[in-house]
């Protein structure tokens, strides 16, 4: 029983916030899906970028809790892109269509090199203001796919499910981390062939990000110290990439933290947010400042309390 579907948190989400359909390129196929909530009047939102297996209800959790906090937050799901140029012009144009001048981004494994690629594409004309990048990575070869890439448009759609399947965690998990794992497979269900083609070859074709472009973004990394689909070097490799980063750990969470320790990252997420209080690049209500900062306050405390060495280096 998928029991993140059936619950009541979800069907909330999915009743009162409504899914956009936007198109901005040329070709009408090129269909952006987005969750938009939240205060209309913040100009600098926080847009959440999902993995390869990912549509964007996965964030849906975090759509309702920093909502709850007056954010505005945007939960976007990508259309057919190949080539990652083709991605950043195409997220450029949804930008401008939207009215955002900056944004912050959080990006989860795939998401989160497409954050890293599209700071680096405008670095020239900012528009990316900050980066939360969760379980992500810096460079595709660590997948060693890079041979097979230029194929993955050939594949029926059963054997590139396989091929993404094959990195969910294996054996046994907790329950929570069970019910991410079957909601996860049921999004990855929902993702017909091209959709998985196109997000596989821009996981895999060869590219690495340039981390001077962007060293003006304030960055926080998040990551798990249990089994996740990246290994150790590609950890290492995002600290290294950025040694200013603040880092944000957790003791648990596989490769979807954000729906299974939804609690933890959506702290995470509100500290990281915090530095733009009182700023034009503020992602929350004015109004919901200082009740927000006490709330956040009070559950950094207990998580420490509870959690000792669940936190990274500055978080």
């Amino acid at each position: 029983m998928d029991e993140i579907k059936v619950s009541p948190d979800y069907n909330w989400f999915r009743s009162t916030v409504p899914l956009k359909r936007i198109i901005v390129d040329d070709d009408d196929s090129k269909v952006w899906s987005l969750y938009d909530a939240g205060p209309k009047s913040i100009r600098c939102p926080i847009i959440f970028l999902p993995p390869v297996s990912g549509t964007a209800e996965v964030f849906f959790q975090q759509v309702l809790a920093l909502t709850g906090w007056g954010y505005r937050v945007i939960s976007l799901q990508y259309p057919v892109y190949w080539n990652l140029m083709e991605f950043c012009d195409g997220f450029r144009k949804l930008l401008d269509h939207l009215q955002l001048d900056k944004v912050h981004l959080f990006g989860a494994s795939l998401g989160g090199f497409l954050a890293q690629k599209f700071a680096e594409c405008t670095h020239k004309s900012p528009r990316v203001h900050s980066l939360i990048l969760c379980n992500s990575f810096s460079d595709t070869s660590i997948f060693n796919q890079t041979w097979t890439a230029n194929s993955f448009w050939l594949m029926p759609a059963f054997l590139l499910k396989k091929i993404v399947l094959g990195n969910f965690a294996k054996g046994p998990v907790d329950p929570k981390m069970a019910d991410a794992i079957d909601f996860m497979v049921d999004r990855l269900e929902s993702l017909n062939q091209s959709e998985l083609a196109s997000r596989l070859t821009l996981n895999c074709q060869n590219s690495y990000v340039e981390p001077h472009k962007i060293k003006d973004v304030a960055v926080t990394i998040i990551d798990v110290f249990d089994q996740s689909a990246l290994s150790l070097e590609a950890k290492e490799e995002m600290y290294k990439l950025y040694p200013n980063a603040r880092r944000a750990h957790l003791k648990t969470g596989g490769n979807f933290p954000y729906l299974c320790r939804s609690a933890e990252v959506n702290l995470y997420i509100q500290i990281h947010l915090r530095q733009f209080h009182g700023t034009r690049y503020a992602a929350i209500s004015p109004a919901m400042v200082s009740a927000e900062e006490l709330q956040v306050h009070d559950s950094h405390l207990s998580s420490n309390q509870n959690s000792e060495g669940n936190q990274g280096d500055d978080i």
